[in-house]
């Protein structure tokens, strides 16, 4: 039986730990499963002990911020 997928997007870095909110909770995970590439912000697919790092997803959410934050600051 392999396990479901678990998305989220990390929060920071604490240690050895890498902390990744998912739904609106966050929750620990050994630092060491991360790509070495992977920072704060990145949007992840966690599945057992592999971490993989949804770059067109991150980047999406990353314009969506973007277009956001332009919205608020426009006169």
């Amino acid at each position: 039986m392999t396990k479901k997928p678990i998305r989220g997007i990390i929060d920071r870095f604490e240690g050895e730990l890498a902390v990744v909110e998912i739904e609106g909770v966050t929750k620990d995970f050994d630092k060491s499963i991360f790509p070495k590439f992977a920072t704060p912000g990145d949007f992840v697919e966690i599945t057992g002990d592999r971490v993989t790092v949804l770059k067109d997803e991150t980047e999406k959410r990353r314009k969506e911020i973007k277009d956001l934050m332009d919205e608020l600051w426009e006169d």
